[in-house]
């Protein structure tokens, strides 16, 4: 059965439900685009249609629609290639005056611990746009307040129970669907203003029942909370390949966390040529998974969970019989074991991409494992203190680096030592500022006549100030170097 989200999609703005006002003003900021030419930012909580909006726009427009998703496509040169080009440049066949327009989805993830390199290219490109830009996202707050400034912002608000119940009615008219009233309110109620939840729900009740009532609300919303131990079993050991995708209807999981229950529990049973054969089903869910992602497209839900349900199912050689222990996924155990690690680990990365200037993802992929590896150990001690004096690490840092434990004296003295670097690079670049608050109102002592280079008659200092100048010069060539904000090679 086609996914009813998909199905009954807005196509045009008149067809959007719940929010009059932000579809008034979509339409006539897309109107005036010419006269403002500004992006706009569309926000609110998910699934109440801000995408759907901004596609129905541009067909109501008739302007073609590219389309970049943040979660997966935000660094810098991939921003500056589709999102920049898109919004430069146009013909007279894309749409009036050559217009098209570019969506930038889930835009909120630029920012916050996103990807430094595409939060800064993607605010360039909202400002230099050429073509209109609706971006989208869920958390407003979460986006720079450059990018904030540079747009126009619509606020898309939660969609009523009254306003959802016409759309699934309608749906149910047109499905066939026999419904009572009552049924409609329930699952409108229940969704607390995600129209796209109240779609799904319905659907997978209407599935169930020759007539919808308030009832077989009730009892799915009470069979979808329970189970998930009988529908492993129901999967891996009795159902038919139909069977089993039909049970995915029951079970109150999302594909992302459904391939997590099946991939640690299939091999309790499964073994050999069957296990080979689940395990590349569930490889197939996971690239179907991959694409729901990049593309915010959640229609390919289905193929994932007929992978992982039915290929499953059809992998099973012969009967299961007896009772399995099941557990929860160890994935789950494993990002609450690892979660001080990871943020230790982006805390470095975030540093290293802003002295760097390069994006997060590159920072944490390539340059960190360099790092650990040049300074593994700290065998090299003179590198490590450089290291944890131009990111400015602290102990634990430090042993996350070099895998020396955080509590050594090795440990305790390269921090130590690099916090005196950082000081004595704080004050080097100060100059004459500090030597001048204590001397203010007096005489330049002799050894800032020194630092000079000539005493207070103009001549030359004796051989002893004449050293010190030396010594002051190659101290400022080396903080030069040192601040230098080229890459690794500053403290390399």
């Amino acid at each position: 059965m086609a996914d009813w989200t998909e199905t009954y999609r807005p196509t045009t703005l008149s067809e959007v439900r719940g929010n009059d006002k932000a579809r008034d003003e979509l339409e006539e900021w897309a109107e005036t685009w010419s006269d403002h030419r500004k992006a706009v930012i569309v926000h609110g909580s998910p699934g109440i249609g801000k995408t759907s909006a901004a596609h129905a726009l541009a067909n109501d427009m008739g302007w073609p629609v590219m389309e970049l998703n943040a979660s997966d496509d935000r660094g810098a040169d991939v921003v500056e290639r589709i999102a920049g080009e898109a919004a430069k440049t146009g013909t007279l066949a894309a749409g009036g005056a050559g217009r098209r327009l570019v969506i930038l989805d889930e835009a909120d993830n630029f920012h916050g611990n996103a990807d430094y390199g595409g939060a800064r290219e993607v605010t360039r490109v909202v400002k230099e746009a050429n073509q209109p830009i609706v971006l989208v996202g869920n958390e407003f707050y979460d986006m720079s307040q450059g990018l904030r400034n540079a747009c126009e912002t619509i606020e898309f608000r939660d969609v009523s129970a009254r306003s959802i119940v016409p759309v699934l009615r309608d749906i149910c008219r047109k499905e066939g669907v026999e419904f009572e009233e009552d049924a409609l309110r329930e699952i409108a109620d229940s969704t607390s203003g995600d129209l796209r939840s109240a779609i799904n729900d319905l659907q997978a009740v209407a599935e169930k029942a020759e007539t919808l009532t308030a009832e077989d609300v009730v009892t799915s919303e009470r069979d979808r909370t329970e189970g998930i131990f009988d529908f492993l079993d129901t999967v891996i050991k009795e159902a038919s390949a139909e069977e089993a995708l039909r049970a995915s209807y029951d079970v109150d999981e999302t594909p992302d966390d459904m391939i997590n229950w099946l991939e640690d529990n299939v091999p309790k049973d499964y073994a050999g040529a069957e296990l080979a054969d689940a395990y590349e089903f569930l490889s197939n869910a996971d690239r179907w998974l991959g694409r729901v992602r990049a593309t915010q497209n959640y229609s390919y839900w289905r193929y994932a969970t007929d992978n992982m349900t039915a290929g499953i199912a059809a992998s099973r050689r012969e009967p299961k019989g007896g009772w399995t222990r099941y557990g929860p996924p160890s994935y789950w155990s494993k990002l609450g074991r690892t979660s001080g690690k990871r943020d230790t680990r982006d805390s470095i990365s975030r540093r290293i991409a802003e002295r760097e200037g390069t994006s997060l993802a590159t920072a944490r992929r390539e340059l960190l494992p360099y790092l650990k590896t040049v300074t593994h150990h700290c065998s090299n001690r003179e590198l490590t203190v450089r290291m944890a004096a131009a990111y400015e690490l602290d102990a634990a840092e430090v042993s996350f680096i070099t895998g020396s434990g955080e509590d050594t004296n090795k440990v305790a003295a390269i921090v130590e030592d690099a916090e005196e670097r950082v000081g004595d690079r704080v004050l080097e670049s100060g100059g004459d500022a500090f030597v001048a608050r204590e001397n203010d109102g007096e005489k330049p002592t002799e050894a800032t006549d020194a630092g000079g280079g000539a005493d207070g008659n103009g001549e030359s200092g004796n051989d002893g100030d004449g050293e010190r100048a030396d010594d002051a010069d190659g101290a400022a060539e080396q903080d030069a170097e040192g601040d230098d904000q080229s890459g690794l090679s500053d403290f390399m």
